[in-house]
């Protein structure tokens, strides 16, 4: 099977990952988890998963039922480290929700047009409307890190960013939108063992990106911008929710659970919806310091 990018995840194993990061792997079995400061040494049991999910699941289905009757609307921004778990997070939410009133926003590429715009113009152009959802697969927080690790922006304008944020998030509060901002992050050697695992499986492989095999040995450069980004930008309008999410499956319900925690919809059921555990769950201090 000839991998994607000519197999170069692959080769950084064999020859640029950290000899502890490339031996942790090695030795890994199906289920262990592989960062060391992780509080659970596995998985979530697979049952366990599904008996939580199916009550989550009702939940958000009352309350998708419970804004579109009151006009509310919710918009949650999720972002972490690349193979933390977005992507499968974002289909755990909106599963059982009608596409027509929750929808998922992932911009390609700004086109030539858009990259003479306003930076967060774009993205204000997907904001829900009465009784909808939007979900953010990344968000204008590419500048504070992806952008910047890169050089893909000037400091001047990544400067300009973090002035016209607060006041940016602000005004979508005080829009009345529900604004939830939630932070997955992963560990180096679990982020690496997705990257082996999604270059050699053809129903995953198209998850991966250039920024993916360009960022794998960057890890202290987006270590380093992520905790200037999150000093910088947990406001108390609009904080950081931060899940660790080197067990996927503890993460998509700690997420699922901030979410419903945040609306107040008819019918709400607090036991079903569970404590979030907060182990895994909480603001900026909870991330490792790299």
């Amino acid at each position: 099977m000839d991998l994607p990018f000519d197999g170069a995840i692959s080769r950084y194993f064999r020859e640029g990952a950290p000899k502890e990061v490339r031996k942790a792997i090695e030795k890994a079995g199906k289920d262990d988890i592989l960062t060391k400061s992780y509080p659970y040494r596995a998985e979530l049991k697979g049952k366990d998963y599904a008996a939580a999910m199916e009550r989550l699941q009702i939940e958000l289905a009352k309350m998708q039922a419970g804004l579109k009757a009151s006009g509310q609307r919710l918009m949650v921004v999720f972002e972490g480290r690349d193979a933390a778990g977005k992507g499968g997070t974002i289909q755990a939410v909106t599963e059982n929700m009608n596409p027509r009133a929750a929808y998922v926003v992932a911009l390609p590429k700004p086109t030539e047009r858009e990259s003479q715009q306003w930076y967060f113009q774009r993205y204000v152009d997907w904001f829900p409307a009465r009784g909808e959802i939007a979900l953010y697969d990344r968000s204008w927080y590419n500048r504070a890190m992806i952008e910047h690790v890169f050089g893909f922006c000037k400091p001047e304008d990544r400067a300009r960013f973090f002035r016209q944020l607060p006041e940016f998030e602000q005004m979508i509060v005080d829009e009345g939108i529900i604004f939830l901002k939630i932070w997955l992050e992963v560990g180096r050697t679990e982020q690496l063992k997705r990257f082996l695992d999604r270059e050699g499986d053809l129903l995953k492989q198209w998850k991966l990106s250039q920024i993916d095999v360009d960022g794998l040995g960057k890890w202290d450069e987006y270590s380093a911008a992520i905790a200037e980004t999150m000093e910088e930008t947990s406001f108390g309008h609009a904080p950081w929710t931060v899940i660790l999410s080197d067990d996927k499956k503890r993460a998509r319900i700690a997420a699922i659970q901030t979410i419903l925690s945040a609306v107040d919809y008819k019918g709400k059921d607090a036991a079903a919806i569970g404590k979030v555990d907060g182990k895994i769950c909480g603001g900026p201090d909870l991330r490792p310091r790299d």
